[in-house]
């Protein structure tokens, strides 16, 4: 099991989502910003990594908003959704082909990963 760590990130009602390039696994789909934690790494630890490399920011991780596990056809995700705020950067698109803040009602016009539609469904509840 791939241990996998993303920020949702709020902003004025609307939470940041990040579309991934079309060369990966996944490609096109929308995602939440993060990645896999490295060894030896905590998920708050590997959260702050990824989000300076994917976006050029810093965030401050928070509480757990919500966990699943989904299993793809190559593999099989524990992915942890943390609150996250950002404390520094102004938002760039360093691995990313575009992101957007949305709403919770715009959720449906948006292509998400598989693993994501669960946390998308405590959004909608929670929000």
């Amino acid at each position: 099991m791939t241990e996998v760590v993303a920020a949702l990130i709020r902003r004025e009602g609307r939470f940041l989502i990040c579309r991934r390039p079309a060369y990966k696994a996944r490609g096109l789909l929308w995602e939440f910003v993060g990645g896999k934690v490295e060894s030896g790494e905590t998920g708050r630890q590997a959260l702050v990594r990824e989000c300076r490399e994917e976006l050029d920011i810093t965030v401050l991780p928070g509480e757990v908003f919500t966990e699943v596990t989904h299993t793809y056809p190559d593999l099989t995700v524990h992915l942890t959704l943390f609150e996250a705020e950002i404390v520094s950067g102004t938002l760039r698109l360093l691995e990313h082909s575009d992101a957007r803040w949305i709403t919770p009602a715009e959720i449906g016009n948006f292509d998400f990963c598989p693993a994501d539609e669960m946390i998308l469904q405590e959004i909608r509840r929670r929000f």
